[in-house]
């Protein structure tokens, strides 16, 4: 989800999160800035587990698992 912007990133990671089951993984990569500040906000305050953000060279890694 690179070069997506706030909020239409974390609308696609949602959208992509109701697809899995509980317990499931979503891996996302995001650029820097608010996309990384608040999709994974945003999924925590929606029950989901933030298992890992990692940056990379030039954008980052997040894993969620579905809460």
């Amino acid at each position: 989800m690179r070069g997506v912007i706030c909020p239409i990133n974390f609308v696609k990671a949602k959208l992509k999160l109701e697809e899995l089951k509980s317990g499931e993984i979503l891996e996302l990569f995001l650029d820097e800035g608010e996309p990384v500040e608040n999709v994974p906000r945003s999924a925590r305050e929606e029950g989901h587990k933030i298992l890992q953000v990692e940056r990379e060279e030039n954008y980052y890694r997040v894993v969620i698992e579905k809460a």
